[in-house]
C-alpha cells in the first residue's frame, strides 16, 4: 500500500508562514506594524511575532490582531526563556499560539535567575496553553541532547534559523532533530526567520501549512499535526512512500535526499527533476525517514518526518 504525508493528503491548499519574528517590542529595529506590512507585501499569508517573553521588555505578547486583513492573518507568539540548558545559558522555547494573558516567567532579563521555572516547564505550560512549542536554534543556542532530551512537551525543532545562518553561520537543527526522532520523538522540522531586520535576516526560511482556511486555528490544528513542510525556496508537492519505495514529486531540483537514523541516507542528482524514487532497502533499520529536496541555487526544503 503507497500513502503520502498528511501534509500532502490534508484537506485544502498550502499557506506561506514565518514562525519566529521580533520587532521593536523587543530587540527588533522595527515596528510590530511595519514587520507586518513587509511580510504581507513579501506575499506571505501569515506571520507570528514572537517578541523576547522578558521582563526587560514587558513579557510582551504583541496584539497583531489589528495587523490582519482579508488575505493576511497573524497568530499571537512569543519565544520563552527560563531556565539554563547545560552550557548555563538561558532557554529560548518558541511559542506560537500563546493566549495574550499567558502568565510570565520569572524571567527579568536575559540571565538565568534562581527560583525560576526550568525550560522543560516552561514549554510545557505553553503547550498546555494551546501553543504549538518548537525548539529555537539548536546550533546557535549550543544545545546538547541532553539538554533537547528534557524538552519533552515540544512540537518542532527548528531545522533552519535564517538569522542564525547570516548572523553566525550556525543555523542547523537537523543533528539534534535527527537524534530525537531516533529515539522515538514525533517531532516536525520548521524553518524559521528569526527576523530582527538589522541584518539580512528575512525572508529566507517559511513553513507550507496544508489548512481549509487561512485562520489561526486551522493554521495552528495542522501546525500541530505536522501538516505543512519548511522552505527556502524549493516546492514539495507530494511524498509517496511503499513497502519499499519513497516517491517524491517536487519543483525543478538538482538533488532529492532521503535521510534516516545514523548513517542511513540516499541521493538522486539531477539538473532539473521533478520527481524522484528511491528504494528503500538502505532503510530497514531505521525508525522514520525523511526528505530534504535542493535547487540549483543550493536552496533546500524539508519534509516532517515520516514513522514506519
Amino acid at each position: 500500500m503507497t500513502q503520502s504525508l498528511p501534509a500532502f493528503t490534508a484537506p485544502g491548499r498550502f499557506w506561506r508562514g514565518n514562525l519566529h519574528t521580533h520587532s521593536t517590542r523587543s530587540d527588533g529595529v522595527l515596528a510590530p506594524e511595519e514587520v507586518c506590512r513587509r511580510y504581507r507585501a513579501e506575499g506571505y499569508d501569515f506571520l507570528a511575532l514572537t517578541d523576547h517573553f522578558v521582563g526587560l521588555y514587558g513579557y510582551p505578547i504583541v496584539d497583531t490582531l489589528p495587523m490582519r486583513t482579508n488575505s493576511f492573518t497573524t497568530i499571537l507568539g512569543a519565544e520563552l526563556h527560563s531556565g539554563a540548558m547545560a552550557n548555563g545559558e538561558l532557554w529560548h522555547i518558541l511559542a506560537v499560539g500563546l493566549p495574550p494573558d499567558f502568565a510570565p516567567s520569572h524571567s527579568p532579563h536575559f540571565g538565568v535567575v534562581e527560583g525560576q521555572e526550568s525550560g522543560a516547564e516552561l514549554a510545557a505550560r505553553a503547550v498546555a496553553a494551546g501553543a504549538f512549542v518548537a525548539v529555537a536554534h539548536p546550533q546557535w543556542s549550543g544545545l546538547t541532547l541532553a539538554d533537547a532530551r528534557g524538552i519533552t512537551a515540544a512540537h518542532a525543532v527548528e531545522i533552519y534559523n535564517h538569522g542564525c545562518a547570516t548572523g553566525c553561520d550556525r543555523p542547523d537543527g537537523a543533528a539534534i532533530a535527527d537524534l530525537l526522532l531516533t529515539e522515538g520523538r514525533r517531532l516536525s522540522l520548521i524553518a524559521t526567520d528569526d527576523a530582527h531586520f538589522y541584518e539580512p535576516d528575512h525572508f529566507g526560511g517559511w513553513v507550507m501549512v496544508k489548512a481549509e482556511v487561512n485562520e489561526p486555528e486551522a493554521l495552528l490544528v495542522a501546525l500541530k499535526a505536522g501538516q505543512f513542510y519548511s522552505s527556502q525556496g524549493p516546492e514539495i508537492r507530494d511524498i509517496r512512500i511503499s513497502a519499499d519505495a519513497v516517491e517524491v514529486d517536487c519543483s525543478a531540483a538538482a538533488a532529492v535526499i532521503v535521510q534516516g537514523s545514523g548513517t542511513a541516507a540516499k541521493a538522486l542528482h539531477g539538473e532539473s527533476m521533478t520527481t524522484a524514487r528511491m528504494a528503500l532497502d538502505r532503510f530497514r533499520d531505521t525508525p522514520f525517514i525523511r526528505v530534504t529536496v535542493v535547487d540549483r541555487a543550493g536552496k533546500k526544503a524539508w519534509s516532517n518526518p515520516y514513522f514506519f
